[in-house]
């Protein structure tokens, strides 16, 4: 395939193991995580050590020092002459990473751009006000929820947020049920396959990782019924349908048409355009539509055109409620499972759903597919990449 010097391709790309909260990987910081990430597509790359610049994602950033992308870089063997950028829209912001390397790539800035992101959500630290402002009542907060789980636009959690859409859009507890086991049930089916091409092993001292930790092949209709609402009495999301706090990290390389040819390597997927949208509110559920539906239009494209879809599980609301907007089958989204069952760190999550998606696309032998997503304050993104290997 002929290829234009100035076009964008997904070249590579690896993730952690996902872990549970508090689980295998607490014991790691954001830090490492998204250094261990890079040493392991940097193995697969050499070349990449000197890209044109590092693009990673990363939410709670509290705590971890001057731009969190370029210590975890240069931790990871990153030449000290690459700049570097953290770039935080929430849950957006691993996937804009992949967006902001491709506009670099257009403007001709540059060739080849690390990019990903990272978060722990274990290891959030706990916020202290400061000495003038305490009082008795005075309490401390956590960062997981100023900076990732809490809605500072509503002021509420996207968890009650997203517990009022529900009812305003007639989404059941028994719809939500229902495709939080189709995601565990795929998620386990396709677990030995995502393990071969997604994920590296982490085997260091005190820590052994090979596979996602939140994946319940056991889970039931029955069992998740049982589990009462997350967000309080009358709710309707759950633990169970909810996507798991999460540790890990993710990273790639994004290439151009030019550097492509001299590397002599197939890439996985050309990043043909994306979609960024926000409001009119803060709710979560149809950001994915919205953001789908822009970028189809600037394509001339239509629902129908797509293949594939990756639509994160934030909520297993927020999927149902994008797919019934688009009128998609169920058949052509999160084939794979999604966050319900795999976890979600934060700044991971996004290039984890873009890498999934290419691999899915080439062991299919399918054209197109669109990775999307839901961010915190109501944004919504949707990149949509075309199968090089065609």
């Amino acid at each position: 395939m002929a290829v234009a010097p100035q076009e964008a391709f997904l070249l590579d790309g690896l993730r952690t193991p996902f872990g549970k909260y508090k689980g295998v990987l607490a014991t790691l910081s954001a830090l490492d995580l998204g250094a261990l990430a890079i040493e392991a597509v940097l193995a697969r790359q050499p070349w990449g050590r000197n890209p044109d610049g590092v693009l990673m994602g990363v939410v709670v950033q509290a705590g971890l020092g001057q731009n969190p992308a370029r210590i975890a870089a240069v931790h990871a063997g990153i030449s000290m002459t690459t700049p570097a950028m953290t770039l935080n829209a929430v849950c957006l912001a691993s996937l804009e990473s992949v967006c902001e390397a491709a506009r670099r790539i257009r403007s001709g800035e540059g060739d080849s751009y690390l990019v990903g992101g990272f978060d722990s959500m274990s290891r959030a630290p706990q916020l202290i006000p400061p000495q003038h402002e305490q009082s008795n009542m005075a309490a401390t907060r956590s960062a997981l929820f100023t900076d990732g789980l809490g809605c500072a636009l509503s002021g509420a959690s996207m968890g009650e947020l997203s517990d009022r859409v529900n009812r305003e859009l007639g989404i059941s507890r028994h719809d939500q049920d229902s495709w939080a086991v189709m995601s565990q049930q795929r998620a386990a089916q396709a677990q030995t396959k995502i393990e071969q091409s997604e994920l590296f092993e982490l085997r260091l001292e005190d820590v052994h990782a090979r596979e996602d930790q939140g994946i319940r092949p056991e889970t039931t209709i029955e069992g998740l019924a049982m589990l009462k609402p997350a967000f309080g009495e009358g709710g309707t999301i759950t633990a169970g349908n909810s996507s798991q706090m999460s540790d890990g990290a993710s990273a790639g390389l994004v290439v151009s048409g030019h550097h492509l040819e001299r590397l002599q390597q197939p890439a996985l997927a050309r990043i043909v355009d994306w979609g960024l949208v926000a409001g009119p509110d803060a709710s979560l559920h149809l950001k994915p539509a919205m953001a789908i539906r822009r970028l189809l239009k600037r394509c001339g494209l239509s629902v129908a055109d797509i293949d594939l879809y990756e639509i994160n599980e934030a909520f297993a609301s927020v999927a149902i409620a994008s797919s019934r907007d688009l009128g998609l089958s169920p058949e052509v989204v999160n084939v794979n499972g999604g966050a319900i069952a795999l976890g979600h760190p934060l700044g991971a999550s996004g290039f984890r759903l873009l890498l999934t998606l290419a691999l899915e696309l080439r062991r299919r032998n399918l054209r197109r597919g669109i990775a999307t997503l839901c961010g915190g304050g109501g944004q919504g993104l949707a990149v949509l990449i075309e199968n090089c290997n065609l």
